[in-house]
């Protein structure tokens, strides 16, 4: 029994911290897991920043509010979800990734929750589990599934190096160039045609 296992930033839809970054204009949240491969030290640097500009959970939503899926990502799901079950996995948050679910059909999402204030002040975040992405793949797999992966970033290696077939999508390309050995596609077409050869 097979399963794929997704990303959801950058592969499915937009980076959320790029779009707040531009959308308030602060432009040290960009840098992403693309960039830093410590997910616990890029959050706190994160967490440090909102703090300095007084900007809370509220002001993330309404920029969320406003991204839509990548082109042809709700088409991509929607076919890999016709061949296999699919699970995606994201450092993200529960509370951001709602919204973009619904955009997507409700596919399902193993994710992270944030601890908020009253006042809307992200006061810290809490993991499910450590390495959470190969963690859960690991799991899967004692459960007697077969996992197949893709992602874009450093965070998501680890499930794919760990599955029988993994693969980079829309990745940097420094991480390409770091790992020849893994396949790199670009277009939605072109990853769900590797995944269905996996699936046989």
């Amino acid at each position: 029994m097979n399963i794929v296992c997704l990303d959801m930033e950058g592969v499915l839809v937009p980076e959320i911290w790029i779009a707040f970054a531009q959308a308030s204009g602060i432009p040290e949240l960009t840098r992403t897991t693309r960039d830093e491969p410590d997910y616990d030290k890029l959050m706190r640097w994160r967490l440090g920043i909102l703090k300095d500009h007084g900007l809370g959970l509220k002001e993330i939503q309404n920029t969320i509010a406003t991204i839509d899926p990548l082109p042809r990502a709700k088409e991509f799901l929607d076919a890999l979800r016709a061949e296999t079950q699919v699970i995606i996995l994201s450092d993200t948050f529960e509370q951001f990734a709602k919204p973009l679910m619904e955009k997507l059909g409700w596919p399902t999402i193993f994710c992270n929750t944030l601890e908020v204030a009253p006042n809307g002040e992200i006061t810290g975040f809490k993991m499910r589990c450590e390495k959470s992405k190969l963690t859960t793949v690991k799991a899967l797999q004692s459960c007697g599934f077969e996992t197949i992966a893709a992602g874009d970033s450093y965070n998501d290696l680890g499930m794919i190096q760990a599955s029988k077939a993994g693969f980079l999508f829309k990745s940097t390309d420094q991480i390409k160039a770091d790992y020849p050995e893994l396949p790199a596609y670009e277009q939605f077409d072109e990853l769900l045609a590797a995944i269905k050869n996996a699936l046989d």
